[in-house]
């Protein structure tokens, strides 16, 4: 997610400040505990806040009851920041319990070689200082919401967790809300162990992978601790399988990747569509698209600038040819 081009970020005229807390108007100090690799072009950051403060748990937390939420790190030399998403805590979380009651927040960032922020984030040593502005609600998920599709785009997955985690957590006796997500890559490395809940390309429901096969909700939770457990499988996909084994039959995924010329195609998105209950007791169904702004463009249409603003534009691309008027979209 980017607050401009995504090639160089947006120029920033805020000054930094001395609160501990993360706060969407001054940078507060954080501090890179952590860079551990994900594929060969990215990685996963664990920052803490420089200063110890309480009131982090808040901000977090009121921004996960929100939706999806960036922060925008800053480049200091060239005085330039981008958004980033942070990711949910899952059973596959290498954070101990002191980090997490530290403030720590986890970002999957991958190093692009015109990326001016990202090329910095990738270069500094660990312990370095990194400053930190937010939260920025993104989306903010709708409390009658209880289908989302989420198509993401490489990077795009941080901000499909991050929607995983917030309508899931919504989850009680009475209310089970769903999320399916189609996730597309170039290369292998950056999804590898994930295998694909729908039997592409087989027409099949959003939960033909746990319902529609022989296998029980227990052996595809102990199949998602054996992934997780796999030291081959990326961490990304591990971050999924935990949230699978702790909302068993509420996620799904299937994986596409350019280099085994798979593709998300409209018929991906209307078998996803399709296998959705069409009762009046389903309520708000949303489709979010996160990715390069490419990515984002050919599935909903290019979002505008305009008076200094970042806006949604008209839906265009392949979910506009579809027509899915009982369906919101969204463009992170």
């Amino acid at each position: 997610m980017g607050v401009s081009a995504a090639a160089a970020g947006a120029y920033i005229r805020s000054q930094s400040s001395d609160s501990a807390t993360l706060n969407p108007d001054t940078f507060t100090k954080y501090s890179l505990v952590s860079r551990e690799p994900v594929s060969a072009t990215s990685s996963l950051f664990t920052l803490r806040p420089r200063k110890p403060s309480e009131d982090n748990y808040d901000v977090y937390e009121e921004a996960w009851r929100a939706g999806v939420w960036s922060v925008m790190f800053k480049q200091p030399q060239l005085q330039i920041g981008r958004d980033y998403t942070p990711l949910p805590t899952t059973a596959a979380t290498s954070l101990s319990v002191d980090d997490e009651n530290e403030g720590c927040l986890r970002f999957f960032i991958r190093k692009d070689p015109f990326g001016e922020v990202s090329r910095y984030l990738h270069s500094i040593d660990v312990g370095a200082d990194v400053e930190l502005r937010g939260p920025k609600i993104e989306c903010a998920i709708p409390s009658e919401t209880d289908d989302i599709l989420f198509i993401a785009g490489g990077t795009g997955i941080a901000p499909a967790l991050q929607a995983g985690y917030s309508l899931l957590s919504r989850t009680n006796s009475e209310r089970r809300p769903r999320i399916h997500i189609l996730w597309a890559n170039r290369l292998k490395d950056d999804c590898a162990g994930g295998q694909s809940d729908s039997a592409k390309p087989q027409p099949r429901g959003w939960f033909s992978g746990w319902f529609g096969s022989s296998k029980t909700l227990e052996s595809k939770k102990q199949d998602a601790v054996a992934v997780m457990e796999d030291k081959h499988t990326s961490l990304i996909v591990r971050e999924l399988e935990a949230l699978k084994s702790q909302y068993p039959g509420q996620v799904t995924v299937d994986y596409y990747l350019d280099e085994e010329n798979t593709f998300i195609g409209k018929k991906d998105i209307m078998n996803s569509i399709q296998s959705t209950p069409t009762d009046s007791s389903r309520k708000s169904k949303l489709i979010l698209v996160s990715g390069p702004e490419g990515f984002i463009s050919y599935m909903a249409g290019p979002k505008l600038w305009a008076q200094g603003q970042e806006l949604q534009g008209p839906l265009k691309g392949v979910i506009r040819e579809l027509d899915l008027k009982e369906w919101g979209v969204w463009k992170l």
